[in-house]
């Protein structure tokens, strides 16, 4: 009689034991061939990557060593160029300054204050030094504002455009005044449509009592010579109801009806 091997039986009956087939065991030879490739593919990419950065190191650290220089030299330009070149700038404005002070203010040698406040006297530098040689300074910013007003004042109408034109400012009178200043240049230069412009622009430029009823004013009775009647209304309107208490408000409905009659 055969004996029967117990053992054997035991081994068949774990849970979920298979024999594996021949396709199973090709399969896992494949797959752990593929997964050496891939080890093998990053070992190489690697080493060349090392050998890359070893070959051109003195180009990688002389890159490095341009971005650090250009670095360096902006702020070196700034602490020890940019700055003490605003402030020199600033301190040779001062007499220019002066000069204009005393034209706004004294009744008498307006222009010849005014004319020594853009070329300079007494050895020092005028607006337009200034503007010429610190270019691009906060100096020099205020200097073209200081010259289209100097140059408004002296009856040059096409100087204050320019210069005012170049002048910059987030100052929420001296911006609207220098765009309003503008559009009275325009006016005596008879391009009302500019004028139109630029005085919109200073009424909308920063929103406040004083600049900006003043300018709606000027915008309005220009577009009343150019035939804009609807706009001019527009304008008076704004004043009434917007700015009741400013100096424009006081007779405002005398162009309202002006406006409104026109039409």
């Amino acid at each position: 009689m055969r004996r029967t091997n117990y053992n054997d039986m035991a081994t068949y009956k774990k849970r979920g034991y298979k024999p594996k087939t021949q396709a199973e065991k090709t399969e896992a030879l494949e797959d752990n061939s593929t997964t050496a490739e891939v080890f093998n593919t990053l070992d190489e990419s690697a080493s060349k990557t090392e050998e890359w950065a070893v070959e051109n190191q003195k180009y990688i650290i002389g890159a490095v060593a341009v971005i650090a220089v250009v670095v360096l030299a902006y702020l070196g330009y700034n602490k020890f160029v940019a700055e003490p070149k605003a402030s020199e700038a600033m301190n040779e404005m001062f007499t220019a300054q002066q000069y204009f002070e005393r034209a706004v203010n004294d009744t008498n040698a307006k222009d010849s204050l005014y004319t020594l406040a853009l070329n300079g006297g007494e050895g020092k530098f005028g607006m337009l030094d200034i503007i010429n040689e610190y270019g691009g300074t906060p100096a020099a910013n205020l200097a073209n504002y200081y010259a289209g007003m100097a140059y408004y004042n002296l009856n040059d109408y096409q100087n204050t455009v320019k210069f005012l034109g170049d002048f910059s400012s987030d100052d929420k009178i001296l911006a609207p005044i220098a765009k309003g200043r503008i559009g009275d240049a325009f006016v005596q230069l008879n391009q009302p449509e500019d004028a139109l412009s630029y005085y919109e622009k200073a009424a909308s430029l920063n929103d406040n009592d004083y600049t900006t009823p003043m300018y709606l004013f000027k915008a309005g009775t220009v577009a009343l010579t150019l035939g804009k009647q609807e706009k001019a209304l527009d304008h008076f309107k704004s004043i009434k109801e917007n700015y009741p208490n400013s100096n424009e408000a006081s007779n405002i409905d005398v162009f309202i009806g002006q406006a409104q009659a026109s039409l």
